[in-house]
C-alpha cells in the first residue's frame, strides 16, 4: 500500500513538472536587442590631453571592430601619462618643415601623440616610419572607415600621423597603459 502511494505521488509530481514545462515562456523586454547596437555620441570635434612623456613610440597598428576601426600607438614605458591631440584637418603639414603630406580618404584626422618616435638620448629612430609614406606593417584592405594612414614625422617630442577616413565621422581617443587608442565609428547612426 505504501508503495502504491509512492507511485501515485511520483506520478502527480511528474504531471506538475510536465505542466510547468509545457507553459510557454514570455520573453522579457530586457532580452530584446536594441536597434542601435553601437556607441554614439563621440562627436567629431578635437580631442586632446596635455600630458607628455620621454618614452618613445615603437609601433602603430590598426584593427577592425564591429562598430569602428581602431588605431593604436604603442609607447612602452609611458604608463597612462600620454598626451595627444586628434582633430579633423584640411591637410596634414609636417611639423618643422610645413611640407604637406598627402593622405587619401574623404576626411583626414591628424593624430599627434606627445611622445617621440626616436630615443630622446641618442636620437636613434624607435619606429621605422618614413615621412609621407604609409605606416609600416599596416594594411587597411577591408576596413570600413580607415582608407589611408601616413607617417608625417616626429619633431620636438611629438609624433604626427595622418589618418585618412571615409568621411568626417565620430571618433574617440583614450589612453591605456603604454598606448593611445583612436576609434573612428563606421557611421553616425550607431547601426552596424
Amino acid at each position: 500500500m505504501a508503495r502504491i502511494r509512492t507511485v501515485w505521488a511520483a506520478l502527480a509530481l511528474m504531471g506538475t513538472v510536465t505542466a510547468v514545462a509545457a507553459t510557454p515562456v514570455q520573453a522579457s523586454p530586457l532580452s530584446v536587442a536594441p536597434a542601435t547596437a553601437c556607441p554614439t555620441g563621440w562627436g567629431s570635434l578635437e580631442k586632446n590631453d596635455s600630458s607628455a612623456t620621454t618614452a618613445s613610440v615603437t609601433n602603430i597598428r590598426t584593427g577592425r571592430q564591429t562598430c569602428y576601426d581602431r588605431m593604436v600607438v604603442d609607447v612602452p614605458g609611458a604608463g597612462t601619462g600620454l598626451g595627444y591631440t586628434v582633430e579633423y584637418v584640411d591637410r596634414i603639414r609636417q611639423d618643422g618643415s610645413g611640407r604637406p603630406i598627402p593622405v587619401g580618404g574623404g576626411a583626414v584626422l591628424e593624430v599627434r601623440v606627445a611622445a617621440p618616435a626616436y630615443d630622446h638620448e641618442t636620437g636613434e629612430a624607435t619606429y621605422p616610419g618614413r615621412a609621407g609614406r604609409p605606416l609600416p606593417g599596416v594594411d587597411l584592405t577591408g576596413y570600413r572607415t580607415f582608407k589611408d594612414a601616413r607617417f608625417a614625422g616626429s619633431f620636438e617630442g611629438d609624433t604626427q600621423i595622418g589618418l585618412g577616413v571615409r568621411a568626417r565621422l565620430p571618433f574617440r581617443v583614450f589612453v591605456l597603459d603604454d598606448r593611445v587608442v583612436v576609434d573612428v565609428a563606421h557611421n553616425w547612426t550607431g547601426t552596424r
